[in-house]
């Protein structure tokens, strides 16, 4: 037993050493692409507290979701962040599984640059959407009478720059159309759909993606517009930026070229152009590579 459980570990240390290695290669190529994704995150943050200073407590709008949803209460609006932050990590360990486990269908850091083209497209749009009309925040900590309502004017650009991460990012107001959450669990979902293997977890990512749009509504902390518009908007913007992005190598049909060749890898390549040395067919100078 102790034997086989040593192999095992060997064998996951050297596919773990194998693709840390691909990895880096990969990230050495595309490093500009998810630090300018990463750089946006931090715009679109910037760009949700500006709005907070603009945003004006008032009557709430009506809306037909608040009519047909119950209100959750202020006591389980956690519900819906539990929700998210589960896709959330549940898609980062996805990406990464290739470290672990066997299947090699995507490589982590050509799906994180195609997650990162979609979210930036999806969070401009968002952003010129909210900063255009602020409308009176339909959540607890935005309505007439709470503190966090209205924030006071800033007074330094260090105050300005300094999102107040995470409180800053959960208890803002005025960053409504569209809803942020479902920008990312969108994204997640489509990219899941398209790159992923189990097919009871795509329809699953898709029965959590309507749950966590009702709970939104339920817990008063969208508008139903605000999620209406990030279900066509994500899903449209995904759609045209697909097809303007480089397809991603498929690793199903066997060795990919980004990975080192093992020994085993190796000799069976030798032996089969040998193979059709012998035969007398000529080997494809690509094979030489």
């Amino acid at each position: 037993m102790s034997l086989y459980i040593g192999r095992e570990a060997s064998k996951l240390w050297k596919r773990i050493c194998a693709e840390t290695t691909t990895e880096i290669n990969l990230l050495a190529d595309n490093w500009k692409y998810i630090l300018g994704g990463l750089i946006f995150q931090y715009i679109h943050g910037l760009a949700a507290r500006g709005v907070h200073y603009l945003h004006r407590p008032g009557p709430i709008l009506q809306d037909v979701g608040f009519f047909l949803l119950p209100e959750l209460g202020q006591d389980k609006a956690y519900i819906s962040e539990t929700l998210f932050t589960t896709v959330f990590l549940s898609f980062v360990v996805w990406t990464f599984h290739p470290f672990i486990l066997k299947s090699k269908k995507i490589y982590t850091v050509l799906v994180w640059c195609r997650v990162l083209a979609f979210l930036v497209a999806s969070q401009f749009l968002r952003i010129i959407t909210f900063y255009s009309t602020q409308l009176p925040g339909p959540n607890y900590h935005c309505r007439e009478g709470s503190k966090l309502a209205r924030l006071p004017h800033p007074q330094s650009l260090f105050e300005v720059l300094l999102i107040n991460f995470p409180r800053g990012i959960t208890h803002g107001c005025g960053d409504l159309i569209f809803s942020s959450h479902m920008i990312f669990t969108l994204v997640f979902v489509l990219t899941y759909q398209k790159y992923g293997t189990k097919r009871c977890i795509k329809q699953l990512g898709w029965l959590i993606a309507v749950v966590l749009s009702l709970l939104i509504i339920a817990s008063r902390k969208h508008y139903t517009v605000d999620v209406v518009v990030a279900w066509y908007t994500v899903n449209l913007v995904v759609f045209f930026l697909d097809k303007k992005l480089p397809e991603l190598p498929d690793r199903t049909g066997g060795a990919s070229l980004l990975l080192p060749l093992s020994n085993k890898d190796k000799d069976s390549k030798t032996r089969e152009e040998n193979h059709k040395l012998l035969n007398g067919n000529s080997v494809d100078p690509a094979d030489w590579v």
